[in-house]
């Protein structure tokens, strides 16, 4: 690609066209909340314009943003926790019959399930079984060694096999 001819507002254009519902669906995921993960994506996007000279092989672009919402969304999620321990305890809301029934259908179960893994776990869950990532992508997008990726996505379906069995 000669830099001319493909400057960062057509190559963002066209990774953006390409790849801004996935990533969103991505952090989503990850986050459990669309709004902030469409947030993250967009700053993603906002952070690699402004960087896009510096990006030594603009065809990882892609690479690039999903590392980049995968860290945000965990920043994210650090940055909840410590606002979650400061805010006043309260009494769990009991859940509608209506939800009662409908958390019975597989999706929901599931997503319960992978809800229960650890941060690391539910990453590498999303990114293999969402995101269709290999191994290799998921521990490049996680900066993790291959070995961690396989060791957590063990850990994460040995866990989710023991939540899914007992709510059958």
């Amino acid at each position: 690609m000669a830099s001319e001819s493909w400057n960062a507002e057509e190559a963002l254009t066209a990774v953006y066209s390409a790849h801004y519902s996935s990533l969103v669906r991505l952090g989503a995921l990850l986050l459990r909340d669309s709004g902030s993960a469409e947030e993250i994506v967009q700053d993603a996007f906002v952070a690699m314009h402004g960087r896009w000279n510096r990006l030594r092989d603009p065809d990882k672009a892609l690479a690039y943003l999903r590392t980049t919402v995968v860290n945000r969304c965990r920043s994210r999620q650090r940055h909840l926790v410590v606002v979650d321990k400061h805010m006043p305890k309260t009494l769990p809301d009991e859940p509608s019959a209506e939800h009662a029934a409908m958390a019975t259908a597989t999706t929901d179960t599931v997503i319960a399930a992978m809800r229960t893994l650890p941060e690391k776990q539910r990453t590498v869950m999303v990114l293999r079984y969402y995101g269709e990532l290999s191994e290799a992508e998921i521990a490049e997008t996680m900066g993790i060694s291959r070995g961690a990726v396989k060791s957590h996505a063990s850990r994460a379906t040995k866990s989710l096999r023991l939540v899914l069995e007992q709510v059958r």
